[in-house]
């Protein structure tokens, strides 16, 4: 026995017409248009498989293509976020820091920040490895906490 569902959706400019059918063979088959209004297919695609998987695959389409949107939808702000720390750009973020200042600390990581492209996390957590304090604007860590925080100042280990 075979039973169709069909659904359609406008969003923005593009009308969306699914259906899902299911055959003899036990499949489910789902099949997707994408039109504009001028008759236009932009979208269109067809999935097979088991019945039974049916609703655990949707699940898995909505969190992918909800994360996909969300990704689309908000370009990073940090063109270097992930990318390597280098031995300039340690000695820039240990200058800058250790320059007097009177911003209190909070202030000064945004700054740093939106000038290095990174997020403020990213440079409150670089600071102790280039041996400077992070909650004190101008102020290295003592040799204990470098020590203690694995700070990179002064040594020769490699970037992480």
């Amino acid at each position: 026995m075979t039973s169709t569902y069909h659904n359609e959706i406008k969003l923005g400019e593009v009308n969306y017409r699914l259906s899902a059918t299911t055959d003899s063979t036990e499949s489910l088959v789902l099949d997707l248009l994408g039109s504009l209004d001028s008759g236009e297919v932009i979208a269109d695609g067809r999935l097979r498989l088991p019945v039974e998987g049916g609703a655990t695959v949707g699940k898995l389409l909505t969190r992918v293509l909800s994360a996909h949107t969300r990704l689309r939808g908000r370009p990073s702000r940090f063109a270097n976020a992930n990318q390597p720390w280098t031995d300039p750009l340690d000695e820039t973020l240990r200058t800058t820091w250790l320059t007097p200042t009177d911003a209190p600390a909070p202030a000064l990581i945004r700054s740093i920040a939106d000038d290095m492209q990174r997020s403020p996390t990213a440079i409150r957590a670089r600071l102790p490895r280039v041996g400077c304090d992070p909650d004190v604007p101008g102020r290295e860590l003592s040799p204990t906490a470098a020590t203690l925080l694995g700070s990179m100042s002064g040594t020769t280990q490699g970037k992480t």
